[in-house]
């Protein structure tokens, strides 16, 4: 993730001096903002090699590790905050992860592109899977494995015994509140057990 806009709000949501995960963290941008704004501690986990290193350019700590093959490595409740911020929609596992994010933080935040967004409605109404700036991928060479949309995963969320503590949409840099299902490209939820 790279958009600032967009990792201000989800920075918001975490607390001043929090001890973070951060599940698929890309090159560090999110976790460096946190560290230099936030005062946060943490480490993320990446697979991606040239992620890793951008990770270890920026000075954070990473991991790299496959998230295919779950948390085990960390104990209950040993972070303050779990990310995972555009991976849900990578992960065969989505389901266990976000158990796995409620276990070992005491809140998580995650945020994936919402399918639902009036745009990519439209798109499938006209036959056609959407191509757009949140999800830039042809149907037939995407990274994603599923697509989600903001009221799926609220219903996910309760499924999994989680507690929302806080949802909304993110378009344009901007948080939607008001129809955040159709008026938004990004979800995000904060979650508790």
């Amino acid at each position: 993730m790279s958009d600032q806009a967009v990792m201000r709000s989800i920075a918001r949501l975490v607390p001043e001096g929090a001890h973070v995960l951060d599940l698929g963290c890309g090159d560090g941008a999110l976790l460096e903002l946190l560290r230099r704004e936030r005062r946060c501690t943490g480490y993320g986990i990446e697979i991606d090699d040239a992620n890793v290193l951008a990770c270890v350019r920026r000075g954070i700590n990473v991991l790299q590790l496959n998230l295919h093959q779950g948390l085990a490595a960390f104990q209950d409740q040993s972070f303050d905050v779990v990310l995972q911020i555009d991976t849900l929609q990578h992960l065969r596992n989505a389901e266990v992860m976000l158990r796995e994010t409620a276990r070992v933080g005491r809140t998580g935040i995650v945020a994936f592109p919402n399918f639902a967004h009036w745009p990519n409605r439209l798109s499938v109404a006209r036959g056609r899977m959407p191509v757009t700036r949140r999800l830039p991928y042809q149907w037939y060479d995407t990274p994603n494995i599923r697509v989600g949309t903001y009221k799926d995963f609220e219903a996910l969320a309760r499924k999994n015994g989680l507690k929302v503590l806080d949802a909304f949409g993110l378009e344009g840099g901007r948080e939607v509140r008001w129809l955040p299902n159709a008026r938004a490209s990004t979800a995000v939820f904060k979650l508790q057990r």
